[in-house]
């Protein structure tokens, strides 16, 4: 594969120094510790946690507290924190940083999902914007020494756009970086990603850095991103998805040579996906302590990894419903090698969706502060403690 390659310098987050600019975005039922891990083996940057519910992690629900582990071999460790209370917020990241349990910790305020949204949580947030800022004053007062970000979107719809406004309010807050995802809520995952808002708010917001994410499924989409935008590094979500040796591609383009030499050869034939698809299982049965568990959740990968590849519909039917890895390895030993697919292989991966009409609390868009019985709704957002 052709591989795009740029002067990048590191990028700087608080105290963490990384020798490649690149962050893995916290995706729910993705970015556990068993996908970071196998991230991190192709290649090198800053892997974030599946968001983490505040509430959730105040409460000491034990999904959640399963969920905040980190494996002996991560480092930095990174934790996304979702919530809508500041108090409640910040509770969770004065407990995060007593016990030691991350090296930087994410804010999000991007999530697009109806249950989120209608509660005011996620991407509909920053409208409220004495709101926004009071959860980020204090959850960076909460951190201390430990760097906290903001990640975040447009805004809610092409008419109520936010991130100017929250980008220079998360730095004035003392954020130690700000992200932009360049959608609105309402366009969910669909369509292209407006670069040119990361170009803005990077003039905008000028004594952090300001990070870039939305449709970068090569390290060529990385590279143009960060030479059009001027963005200090990238954010990388779906790109990943079934292509954990992206983060490798990544290091070669945008780090220095002693990094991308140190990464592991990537060839992307059959045999090289059907090997890291196999790996991916076997860390997925060592995060859950549980066989049938971990088969399971690879499951919803093989589309991923096998898409472009010449692996028949039975095949992959089959893969979907391993439950040992001993059939995994007994279906994958029946592959035929292939060659990289190219084009085949690359674009658009996971669910982009349709623009929809973004779900929000009655009355919403009236101000952009909060009445007291709105803030008595929101409250109920943090209630449910599923740990996600």
């Amino acid at each position: 594969m052709t591989i795009a390659t740029a002067p990048a310098p590191a990028l700087r987050i608080g105290p963490i120094d990384l020798d490649v600019p690149v962050v893995l975005a916290p995706m729910a039922g993705i970015t556990n510790t068993a996908f970071r891990r196998l991230c991190r083996e192709y290649g090198a940057g800053l892997y974030v946690s599946e968001m983490i519910t505040s509430r959730a992690l105040v409460e000491r629900n034990a999904i959640t507290m399963r969920l905040i582990q980190h494996h002996e071999s991560e480092t930095p460790r990174s934790i996304q924190l979702y919530g809508v209370d500041p108090a409640t917020i910040a509770e969770a990241v004065r407990i995060i940083v007593a016990e030691d349990r991350a090296d930087h910790i994410d804010l999000n305020f991007g999530c697009p999902v109806p249950k989120v949204t209608r509660k005011g949580g996620g991407a509909a947030l920053p409208w409220k914007t004495t709101l926004f800022a009071d959860i980020v004053t204090r959850a960076v007062k909460a951190a201390g020494d430990v760097p906290l970000t903001v990640k975040m979107r447009k805004g809610i719809d092409r008419n109520h756009l936010t991130f100017l406004d929250a980008g220079r309010a998360a730095e004035d807050a003392g954020a130690a970086a700000v992200a932009l995802h360049a959608r609105t809520a309402s366009e969910y995952y669909s369509g292209h990603a407006d670069w040119s808002a990361i170009g803005e708010l990077k003039e905008a917001v000028t004594s952090i850095p300001v990070l870039g994410n939305g449709d970068i499924w090569s390290a060529d989409d990385a590279v143009r991103m960060m030479t059009e935008t001027g963005c200090d590094g990238v954010v990388v979500g779906r790109g990943c998805l079934g292509r954990p040796w992206l983060f490798g591609e990544l290091a070669a383009a945008l780090g220095p040579e002693e990094v991308a030499a140190a990464q592991p050869q990537v060839d992307a034939t059959l045999r090289f996906v059907a090997a890291a698809f196999r790996r991916h299982a076997q860390l997925l049965v060592e995060f859950f302590e549980d066989e049938d568990r971990g088969c399971k959740d690879i499951r919803k990968h093989v589309a991923w990894y096998f898409k472009g590849y010449p692996v028949g519909g039975e095949l992959r039917a089959a893969l979907a419903r391993v439950s040992t890895l001993q059939e995994i390895d007994d279906l994958l030993g029946d592959l035929e090698d292939a060659p990289y697919p190219g084009a085949g292989a690359e674009g658009q991966r996971g669910r982009a969706g349709s623009p929809k009409r973004t779900a929000l609390p009655e009355g919403w868009l009236d101000s952009r502060e909060i009445g007291e019985d709105t803030g008595s709704m929101m409250r109920g957002a943090e209630i449910e403690n599923s740990g996600g």
